[in-house]
């Protein structure tokens, strides 16, 4: 159906601009769901076993990532009395943001669910997953880069490049 193509695409972009354009971890994280959200119909739309199995996992992880996200940000209002994207300074929250955002991103480590879910979605689906999906998690990682582990970041980088 073109119209649920059209909804699912336009809620993707919506998610995309409400992660980017947000000073709010509450809004960060309402847009990475709405991503979420938007991209599983995307990746299931081939109704086929390994479709619906790549959703699943795809949804799986994302879920747990959020869920980082989420008790991140509020361990890091919980000491500081701030909800501001830029002003994370708890070292347990930005630990637990840096293992999330790899999740999300599908770094080494936690890059396993990757290559399965691409392996399971479209040509154009896999593409949406490798580039559109990966500005939000990246955006808020800049935002807090100065908060976060330089050693731990380059290590995250360095691995996964290497693989």
């Amino acid at each position: 159906n073109p119209h649920a193509k059209l909804i699912s695409i336009m809620s993707l972009l919506l998610g995309t601009t409400i992660t980017i354009s947000s000073n709010h971890w509450m809004m960060a994280w309402t847009g990475l769901e709405i991503n979420t959200l938007a991209i599983l119909p995307l990746i299931s739309k081939p109704h086929h076993p390994r479709a619906i199995e790549a959703a699943v996992k795809y949804f799986l992880v994302q879920a747990a990532a959020s869920a980082l996200i989420l008790f991140s940000s509020m361990s890091n209002a919980w000491v500081t009395g701030q909800w501001d994207i830029t002003q994370l300074s708890h070292p347990m929250s930005c630990l637990l943001l840096t293992v999330a955002i790899a999740m999300k991103l599908g770094l080494v480590p936690f890059h396993f669910w990757y290559p399965e879910v691409l392996q399971g979605s479209s040509l154009t689906t896999a593409l949406l997953l490798s580039t559109v999906m990966k500005f939000p998690p990246i955006t808020i990682l800049f935002l807090t880069s100065h908060s976060l582990n330089p050693t731990l970041l380059t290590s995250l980088a360095i691995a996964s490049t290497a693989l």
